[in-house]
């Protein structure tokens, strides 16, 4: 195990403002910090940072902690690896436990699994420059069919998985790895019958590189028509698709004034070679808000440049809402005559491709160009129906300033007052925000009573009971004069909690007190980050109330035990109750 003392030094050598800040934009708030939350989308800053106990919460998705539960939920580690994250960034040695050691799997240690990558990456790279038929068709289409240089090949590591069955588990192994780790990894799969086989096979090879210079997964391309075109390593334990995204390694040095999004690994290198360098691409999927936000901390604006299909669009727009939401300027670039940016840098060259990109359109003008591409102004049903649907546009528009603008333009194109305009597009915002209202009031009522209570599921079974639970161990966690009174006195015990999470929190309270004297250093250990946010919410509860005294103690202990009580009374109740019951019919 790893000491207490070194989780210590690992905690106070790691400031989590400095933590923090690298990875959410921060501002001043009074003695705290705050900024918009990294693990929800939001445009309202309701995450904060409090500099004075070391600790986050966030106050819209409920997440908090100190550094090691912000790493474990941000870069989806065990407990375990994220304090060896944070050691590593603060220069700390971890010595290990050898029975620690042994416990851990090969297949989990994160060092090992980046190193096995970057072995597959430089396999499948020799494999693409091998005599192999199919690697020199795999070369052809890299080189001929798509234009790349030798260099540009070299620069992306680009590669080739032999049509082989086992092939490259074979080097792998001889490498000295296990199958379980190149299954972990999703190098290999297993089938029906137990027999591991490659899991990319005939496919030209897109390695994924973190922000760090990692080999962290790999993307593989058919190079005909058979299905699936892509195939794409899954989640592992050093990669997650969804909080990554293609070339970002490359684009984040020359990308913050833009970065062009795009929806294939082949298009961002295309664009590199062509001198975009601010490319990047997700990963097989559509955006994802983690994704939004990672672009956020390197850049202003971006610029979508998907696929000219319907398909490529309607992503473009779903895209759009993910980046705005977390404030960045967004722009859609079409590219007319060709199906993806690949192919119109190819027919028109670099340049023309450059002044495109000063073409690209709002949001706004975009969807605009849209709704007048299906309407005849000129006939009044359809100037009616493009006028709603413009109208609709605008009320979705967060800056009352643009609205305004838009609210001008639609003006003169449809050669309407613009205050009718603006009557309608208010009415629109008012019926959203009333929806949206009773929408968050509902989710209000919800978890006021538990209902969709994940991280207390107990929470619904009694939700007064839970309540005063929380009460109490808000004290707890807030005070260690309260924690000294109740352990020593025995005032409250285990039995006293109805919900198993909160009985936990108390447990642990109360061992820590007479173990150690303190309750903080193996807190992570022992609860997962989302029952560290509970926790957290707990301490921020009391901390909002200007009473918490040997009064409120004594009141609390005093509720908890009346409500379990009652609650109790109720349960034996409905037992004698079905007992009678049971008894009668039985009888009859």
């Amino acid at each position: 195990m790893i000491s207490k003392e070194t989780i210590e030094q690992v905690l106070m050598r790691n400031d989590i403002e400095t933590l923090i800040g690298s990875y959410v934009s921060l501002k001043r708030a009074g003695s705290n910090l705050k900024g918009l939350c990294p693990f929800h989308s939001e445009k309202t800053p309701s995450f904060t940072v409090y500099p004075a106990d070391n600790s986050f919460y966030c106050f819209g998705c409920g997440a908090g902690g100190d550094a090691i539960t912000f790493i474990r939920k941000r870069e989806n580690l065990d407990y375990p690896d994220a304090v060896e994250f944070l050691a590593q960034r603060a220069g700390i040695t971890i010595v290990r436990d050898e029975r620690d050691q042994l416990a851990r799997a090969p297949k989990f240690d994160r060092a090992r699994m980046f190193k096995m990558n970057v072995d597959a990456a430089k396999y499948f790279n020799r494999c693409l420059f091998s005599d192999n038929p199919d690697a020199k068709a795999a070369l052809s289409y890299f080189i001929e069919k798509r234009g790349l240089s030798v260099a540009t090949i070299k620069h992306f590591g680009l590669g080739f998985a032999p049509n082989s069955f086992d092939s490259f588990s074979k080097y792998m192994l001889s490498k000295g790895y296990s199958f379980e780790e190149l299954e972990a990894g999703f190098l290999c799969g297993k089938s029906d019958k137990g027999r591991y086989y490659d899991a990319f096979r005939n496919r030209i090879m897109f390695p994924i590189i973190d922000v760090s210079g990692n080999v962290i997964a790999f993307g593989g391309r058919v190079m005909d028509d058979s299905k699936p075109k892509y195939k794409n390593s899954s989640d592992t334990p050093v990669f997650k698709k969804s909080r990554n995204l293609f070339a970002l390694n490359f684009a984040r040095h020359h990308c913050s004034e833009s970065i062009i999004l795009c929806e294939g690994y082949m298009d961002v290198i295309a664009l590199h070679s062509a001198g975009f360098e601010n490319a990047v691409a997700t990963l097989g999927t559509a955006i994802t808000s983690e994704q939004a936000r990672i672009m956020s901390r390197y850049t202003k604006k971006v610029i979508i440049c998907y696929d000219s299909d319907e398909a490529g669009q309607k992503a473009a727009m779903r895209a759009v809402k993910m980046l705005t939401d977390v404030g960045l300027d967004v722009t859609i670039l079409k590219v007319p005559g060709a199906k993806d940016p690949d192919e119109y840098i190819k027919a028109n060259g670099a340049d023309k491709f450059r002044h495109l990109l000063t073409q690209s359109k709002s949001r706004f003008e975009y969807n605009l160009e849209n709704i007048l591409s299906k309407y005849d102004i000129n006939i009044s049903q359809d100037k009616i129906k493009a006028l709603h649907e413009s109208e609709k546009l605008i009320s979705e528009t967060y800056s009352s300033a643009e609205r305004d603008i838009y609210i001008q333009t639609i003006s003169k194109l449809f050669a309407i007052n613009a205050g009718s305009i603006k009557s309608d597009v208010d009415r629109l915002i008012s019926r959203a925000s009333y929806a949206k209202r009773k929408e968050e009031s509902n989710k209000i009522k919800q978890d006021a009573v538990g209902y969709s209570d994940k991280v207390n599921p107990d929470f619904i079974k009694a939700p007064a009971v839970a309540k005063n639970e929380e009460n109490l161990l808000g004290l707890l966690l807030l005070y260690p004069e309260h924690r000294k009174r109740v352990f020593d006195e025995g005032l409250v015990s285990a039995d006293d909690f109805f919900t198993d999470l909160n009985r936990r929190i108390f447990e642990y309270l109360k061992n820590a007190y007479f173990n150690e004297g303190d309750s903080h250093y193996d807190v992570d250990e022992c609860f997962s980050p989302d029952e560290r946010g509970r926790m957290s919410r707990m301490k921020l509860s009391r901390m909002e109330l200007s009473e918490n005294g040997d009064a409120v103690l004594r009141d609390s202990i005093e509720k908890l035990k009346k409500s379990v009580s009652k609650k109790n009374n109720e349960k034996n109740n409905s037992i004698e109750n079905l007992s009678k019951l049971i008894e009668q019919k039985r009888k009859s």
